[in-house]
Formats: structure tokens, sequence, C-alpha cells
């Protein structure tokens, strides 16, 4: 059976773009709340007197709660659906921010970046994810990409309210931290309102024979090329271990984890120190740094535009080895001694440029479209786990590498990490443009068949 309508010319409803502005509002969060901190810690760490062991402890709790929500998401989504997920998060991310506002003390801090984290992490799984399920095939790319951006304009509001409170605040210079924390309440209020009007996930009601359900829902965002899905709506987790998805399992395996081996939180993250050692000053850093979030956010643009256009691959072949080259680059003006600072920062944006239409936001689109949809979110959790925990491995090692190796070295590794994903995007990688979510689950079968056939 075939749930299948052609239209000439799809677009966009009114109602589909009102939910893309609601959900997307989780990937700002994420965003948020992983650059907020690099304002906050100094401040932090000044008002409570943390020790280097406490410091550390306040810097990874978010991270924890992150690994602990995305364990537990896939489950929860796929019993309860994606609907109820959000809203979880959205109450997550808005006790976080409260609660790291107004801590009173040093345990209640941890508590509530430990809130915040989980927040993340189920919202790192259920937003690209039911953005994948929502959209029609001719804009899910765009869709999901939406993701990426939003994180990305999560990122530049932390960096440009960490500025502002700085520079024209009204609290104690001590307290500023929890204004800077505070911002984050405002995005949270939003989700947590807007939640409740979106609807479910069409294909999750599909799974569970809410069959009703998905006409209406279906009408309501224009989404004409929902099928019938070819696995049955209980999927075993061993089944990414068959011959026949064992392609895409790798695929979300590798391609989250070279996202963060890419070197880009390394920016993120260590850029002022970076750029200190190249010899720009300290204030000129952190103005740069802002420059690079503006650029960050622009540059995915980039990709919303093509990704429903080019296709996936293609702009992955080329992110990756555009990447690469500007990653050596870049590597090679911080091994010279007095190196050209225009031509790093230009190097440094190329790479930004390359990372933000590729490497960064596709990640979530491919892992959102590869695997059938009796398990899709579980197969998503690994995927994302993945992400997380080498985004926690970078982050460890870069200022180790960067103490022992120096920026030279450090980004010419990140360049090596590129090279490789070329190399698996290359042989590996399938193109899934404009094909629905149900003919990308027959693919992978039909090519295991061929397989097969060729081997006997």
């Amino acid at each position: 059976m075939y749930i299948h309508i052609k239209l000439i010319k799809p677009a966009m409803s009114k109602n589909f773009i009102l939910i893309l502005c609601i959900v997307s509002l989780g990937g700002l969060l994420f965003g948020f709340d992983m650059a907020v901190i690099a304002g906050a810690l100094p401040l932090v760490k000044a008002f409570f007197g943390l020790s280097p062991v406490q410091e550390g402890i306040f810097v990874s709790s978010a991270l924890v709660g992150c690994i602990i929500g995305v364990f537990f998401t896939g489950s929860f989504t796929d019993k309860y659906g994606r609907k109820q997920a959000f809203i979880v998060a959205s109450l997550l991310f808005l006790l976080s921010a409260i609660g790291c506002g107004f801590s009173p003390n040093y345990t209640v801090l941890i508590a509530s970046r430990g809130i915040g984290g989980l927040g993340v992490g189920i919202a790192s799984i259920v937003v690209p994810l039911y953005l994948a399920e929502i959209s029609p095939s001719k804009f899910r790319g765009r869709s999901v990409t939406c993701y990426q951006l939003a994180i990305t304009f999560g990122i530049l509001i932390a960096y440009i309210s960490n500025y502002f409170i700085l520079q024209f605040h009204s609290l104690p210079q001590a307290e500023l931290w929890r204004g800077m924390f505070l911002v984050g309440a405002v995005p949270a209020v939003l989700l947590s309102f807007g939640v409740y009007f979106i609807p479910e996930s069409p294909r999750w009601l599909a799974k569970i024979g809410r069959d009703g359900e998905v006409a209406a829902i279906r009408t309501k965002l224009g989404l004409t090329d929902l099928y019938d899905s070819p696995s049955p709506a209980k999927g075993n987790m061993k089944e990414l271990f068959s011959p026949i998805y064992r392609s895409a399992f790798f695929l979300g395996l590798f391609l989250p984890l070279f996202s963060q081996l890419s070197g880009i939180n390394a920016i993120v993250y260590y850029g002022p120190s970076i750029l200190l050692e190249s010899g720009i000053s300290l204030a000129n850093s952190y103005h740069t740094q802002l420059f690079f979030g503006a650029a960050n956010v622009l540059f995915t643009c980039f990709a919303i535009w093509k990704v429903d256009h080019w296709g996936r691959r293609p702009l992955y072949i080329l992110g990756t080895s555009g990447a690469t080259i500007s990653l050596i680059v870049t590597g090679y003006l911080f091994s010279q001694e007095q190196p050209n600072n225009v031509a790093l920062i230009g190097s440094i944006l190329l790479f930004l440029f390359f990372f933000a239409f590729s490497i960064g936001p596709l990640k979530f689109v491919v892992a959102a479209e590869i695997f059938p949809n009796a398990i899709r979110a579980r197969a998503m959790g690994i995927s994302i786990m993945v992400m997380w925990i080498s985004d926690a491995i970078v982050g460890q090692l870069t200022p180790i590498l960067l103490a022992s190796w120096g920026a030279s070295y450090t980004f010419w590794l990140f360049a090596f990490f590129c090279a490789i994903a070329f190399i698996v995007v290359l042989g590996y990688l399938p193109e899934t443009k404009g094909k629905p979510l149900e003919e990308i689950e027959k693919y992978w079968i039909e090519k295991s068949k061929k397989k097969q056939n060729n081997n006997v």
C-alpha cells in the first residue's frame, strides 16, 4: 500500500514553516548552551574560588548530562513519541537556565548544568529526527540543515550576549555570569510554549498504527510522499549489524566522528587562545571570535540553499576536500615565525565555510535519513552518542596538543581526519536527495540483494 500524491511545484506551507521555527529553537538552545560557558567560566571560577578539579567538573557536567540524555532518548521517543521528547527537553532547558542563573552554591550550579546537558542530549537526537520525518522529500535537506543553522545562531547569540553583558551590565561585577545563563531562559520559554502546538511525527504514528491521525497531519503539512515502511513496526537493533544496514551504520558512526575530529570545536572553544599564539592581541582575538561566529551562521545558509539542489554527496565531497586544504594552509601559516594575521584569519574562515555547508549540518541530515523507520530513533541515538563522546575527547586533547605539538601540527592532524572523511564519503555515501525515507530504506535492502546475487 502507498500513500503518495505528486505535486508539480512543492512548497513549504505556512504551518510547516511555523513548526520549523519552533523546533529549531531546540538547536538554538543546543548552540547557546555549548558556547555560553566560554564567557561564564572565568567569572564562575572567580566567584566560587574553584580548584582545577572543580573547574573541570563544572565544564564536563553538561557533557555528562548530554551523554545520559542521548542514551535514553532513542528508546523514549520510540515508545512515547517525538513530541513528548520535545516537551521534556524544553522544560529541562528552562529549568537549567533558571537554576544556573539563581544558583546559591556550586552544587546547585553543577546540577543545573547537568540538567541543561540532558536537554541538549535529547534535542540533538529528536530535532533532526523529527524534522526529517515531517519534511516533504523535496526540501528535507533544507529542513534538517536549519537545525545546524539554529545551532550556529545559538553560538553567536551566546558570544554576543556575553559581550554585551560584560560591556553594558547593571549586575554586580562578580555575578555577571548569572545574567549570561539567564539569557538562555528566553528561547527556552518560547520552546516550552511552542512545542505544545506542533503535531506528532506522522511516521511515528504510522509505525504504531494510528493511521487516522497520519492522514490529518499529512494534509496539514503537505506531506504527500509518505510511503509504508518496508520494515516491521518493531525493529531490533541487531539489524544494524546485518549485511543490509551495515554500510548505513558505518556512515552513521563515522560522519559524526569526523565532524568533531575536523577541529571545529578547537575554534569554538579555544579560538582566542589559538589566535593569541599567532600574535593577535587579546582584545582582537575575542572580536575575531565574534566574527567567526557570525561567519559560521552565514556559511550555513549556503548549505540550506544548495543541499536539496546539489545533493548530500557533492556537498560532502566538496566540503571535506576543501576543509582538508584550508586546514593544511592554516597549519602552514601557524608554522611561520611571524604569520600573516590576515592570511591566517582568511584560512580559518575558509575552513569554516567548507565545514558549515557540509561536515557540520550534513551529519544530521544523513543520520536522519539512512536508518530504517522501525529503529531510526535508537540508531540515531548511537550516532549522536559517537558525536558527543568524540566531542569530549577532542575538547580534552586540544589544549594538550596545542601545548605539546603547537598549533601548526594540531591543525595538520585535523586536516588528516578531514582527508579520511573525504575517502569515506567518496566510497560509501549514497545520494539521498529528494527520496522519501521509505525509498532510502528500500535502497539498502535492494543493494544487499544485488550483492548476494552477485556472490552466488
